[in-house]
């Protein structure tokens, strides 16, 4: 057990942590960050990222985007539309002046380019295998106990940031967090076409719910297929080539056939939110602090913003007020907008169009047209994407 008072404690060394530790590092604030995976776990992992535009302009800062570039596919264009209608409508990243509306790119490609970056960050310790079992709180600092080597440790620090996904919410006091569950599953996959993306993405709604198809390479798109778990079981059980008959049959034939799908996955969606978080000298950020249904691509993004404004937030505290209830309370009310924004519109967009009324159909298909002549909407749309604002 340690007695010393950190500076800062990072519980979590996912691309979040890792960016928030970064964004400190290059601030000369000294940082430890526990991560419970091993050193070079995620390499492997294929999950496609959906970065927004401004996302990518906080890893130039960082310093890693160079790396990332040639495994970064553009999206130039989004396409939406619904199944059934004639509906649709395009975004473009010309018509904003933007060299591409967002990135795709693997959660392996990112981590490792910033465990790269962070192995020469002198202020950083990042401890690998090192896995939180309890986190508390009081008036002068946190606390963290850790496993790590078969020993428990415990570290005190001036401000905890759990950025872990959640994994160690449960057992702390002051932390609400308020869960809507949808009753959908989410299925992901990497699906190859006929004919080349164009690096165009496709939002694609349906009775069913909707599908999103991000360009990942030459001509591969990353799958996300929402619905009821029951239907999503259904498809999980199709031979792939009975699979992509069936998404074929959804989708259209705006990139021809579909000729390959890898391995199918499926997890529950749910959007939540931390209602109560009256824990001095402890914040949460990212998935943990909110989780959102995947139909627009904000929650990663969301949760990088978060590691920007906190990195600011840290950097102009003075020594004594870090961690306090009022620094935290400035942070949170400065991330407020952004975050409850981008749940509501995700929100909306599930329920507007995951559902088969009689007459809604009609409706959305005149607003998927209306949408698309109406400038400022798609301005602030792009806004919101891009930037959070």
């Amino acid at each position: 057990m340690s007695d010393t008072i950190e500076n800062i404690v990072i519980v979590g060394g996912g691309p979040v942590g890792a960016t928030l530790a970064l964004l400190l590092a290059k601030q000369g604030v000294s940082v430890t960050v526990l991560e419970a995976r091993k050193h070079r776990a995620a390499y492997n992992e294929s999950r496609a990222l959906a970065l927004s535009y401004g996302s990518k302009r906080i890893l130039e800062k960082l310093g890693v985007w160079d790396s990332l570039a040639k495994s970064a596919t553009a999206i130039n264009t989004i396409h939406v539309s619904q199944k059934g209608s004639l509906g649709r409508s395009k975004l473009q990243a010309s018509d904003y002046k933007q060299e591409a509306l967002g990135y795709v790119l693997s959660y392996g490609a990112l981590s490792e380019a910033l465990d790269v970056e962070l192995a020469n960050q002198s202020l950083v310790n990042f401890v690998f295998e090192a896995s939180a079992e309890h986190i508390a709180h009081i008036s002068t600092h946190a606390s963290v106990t850790y496993a790590y080597q078969g020993e428990s440790h415990t570290l005190n620090s001036r401000l905890v940031v759990l950025a872990d996904g959640g994994r160690s919410l449960d057992e702390i006091a002051g932390l609400v967090k308020e869960t809507k569950e949808y009753g959908h599953d989410a299925l992901i996959s990497k699906i190859s076409a006929e004919l080349p993306h164009n690096n165009v993405a496709y939002e694609r709604f349906t009775a069913n719910g909707p599908m999103a198809l991000l360009p990942n390479g030459a001509r591969d798109f990353s799958l996300v297929w929402t619905g009821k778990k029951e239907y999503v079981n259904a498809l999980l059980a199709l031979s792939d080539a009975e699979f992509l008959a069936q998404f074929h049959e959804q989708f259209g034939d705006r990139v021809g056939q579909f000729l390959s799908v890898e391995k199918r996955m499926a997890f529950p969606l749910k959007l939540s939110q931390l209602k109560t978080t009256d824990t001095p000298h402890l914040v949460v950020i990212g998935n943990a602090a909110q989780t959102m249904h995947p139909v627009a691509g904000q929650g990663f993004n969301v949760g990088l913003r978060d590691a920007e404004s906190l990195a600011q937030s840290i950097a102009t505290a003075a020594p004594a007020d870090l961690g306090c209830q009022k620094m935290l309370a400035d942070y949170r009310t400065s991330r407020q907008s952004d975050t409850k924004n981008g749940l509501l519109f995700t929100d909306f967009l599930v329920n507007i169009f995951s559902n088969d009324i009689v007459g809604i159909n009609l409706l959305r298909s005149a607003g998927l047209g209306l949408f698309d002549v109406i400038k400022p909407i798609k301005q602030h749309l792009v806004s919101k994407m891009s930037y959070g604002k």
